[in-house]
């Protein structure tokens, strides 16, 4: 079967598409047949060896798939063979069948497609653990959020507004701007042309000089500093990840004078730790999804031997919503 596989460490430039053998389920596990696996911008630093997770090589990149049961194991009850499902796999899930343990597969609606449902469990896990879990978004409240045009940032600001949030989408462009306006947000911000003080500023102007009750930070850099200052009286600044490139050094006497907090969210290690909340997270998600009140958004789907194109699209950030690739 084919595999797209990182031998090198190089980003794009070290990946392949090889032939590897056909993977076995065995207790607890399912074999799933891709059809769609959603590229993340992890991707683009896993397989530069820039990532927490590091993979011994050779590996495959793809955190997140949908496919069909082809195989399963003992104890995988309600699972079987013929069932659409999605996954999370972490990384590996770039290849025509991957081996799964069953906790971290969820059913699949029949109304929900392949390529949607693939980009689901990623960025729409993280941004409902990362507001509701972390951020403990109350309705009314007012949710900025930074980078809100790529995967993480869009799930974010959908996941928002189902929890009753004023959104503030902050992105670099305004074609971005448009899709995130498109998917529920209330007031935008061109960070394209706005920055530092001007950041803080606008974000205060838009909530009376009150400030923002939580960030929502998936880009990290220059931005993260103003967003905090624009923070009102106990704000959550939430650390998402750093799309950027830099990991901002924050002053904390910001946290002190406003008795703000900043809180990591780190999706992949506490479903690690509580794996049934992945069940019951997917479960709100895709509920949502099928009442038409999430409305995920596939930027491209792309055939899995232009992986390269694909991870490219994430680092250059010229996509609105996921990268998909398709085994189909």
């Amino acid at each position: 079967m084919k595999a797209v596989l990182c031998e090198r460490l190089e980003g794009p430039e070290g990946l392949v598409i090889a032939d590897v053998a056909e993977p076995v389920a065995g207790p607890g596990e399912v074999v799933i047949a891709v059809k769609a696996v959603a590229l993340n911008f992890f991707d683009t630093l896993i397989t530069a060896g820039k990532y927490q997770t590091k993979p011994a090589l050779p590996f495959s990149p793809g955190g997140e798939i949908a496919g069909v049961i082809v195989h399963a194991g003992q104890g995988v009850s309600p699972f079987a063979v013929g069932q659409r499902v999605m996954a999370y796999t972490g990384y590996g899930g770039a290849r025509e069948r991957v081996t799964v343990s069953a906790e971290r597969v969820i059913a699949l609606p029949d109304g929900v497609s392949f390529e949607a449902a693939s980009g689901l469990v990623i960025t729409y896990g993280t941004a409902l653990h990362g507001l509701k879990d972390r951020g403990q978004v109350k309705p009314g409240e007012t949710v900025v959020v930074l980078g809100a045009a790529g995967g993480a940032g869009l799930a974010a600001v959908e996941i928002a507004k189902v929890l009753g949030a004023r959104v503030i989408a902050a992105a670099s462009s305004d074609d971005k701007l448009a899709v995130c306006r498109a998917h529920g947000a209330d007031e935008l911000v061109n960070t394209g042309h706005v920055a530092g003080v001007a950041l803080k500023d606008t974000l205060r102007d838009l909530t009376g000089g009150r400030g923002v009750d939580v960030v929502y930070d998936c880009v990290g850099g220059a931005l993260a500093e103003p967003a905090i200052r624009a923070l009102g009286w106990q704000g959550r600044y939430l650390v998402v990840g750093f799309a950027s490139g830099e990991i901002p050094r924050l002053p904390l006497n910001l946290l002190l004078i406003k008795g703000t907090a900043a809180i990591g969210v780190f999706w992949g290690e506490a479903m690690a730790r509580n794996p049934g909340a992945l069940q019951a997270d997917m479960a709100s998600v895709l509920d949502a999804v099928t009442a038409g009140r999430l409305r995920p958004h596939v930027h491209t789907v792309l055939p899995f031997e232009q992986v390269r194109a694909g991870l490219a699209l994430l680092q250059s950030r010229q996509s609105a919503g996921k990268v998909v690739l398709s085994f189909n």
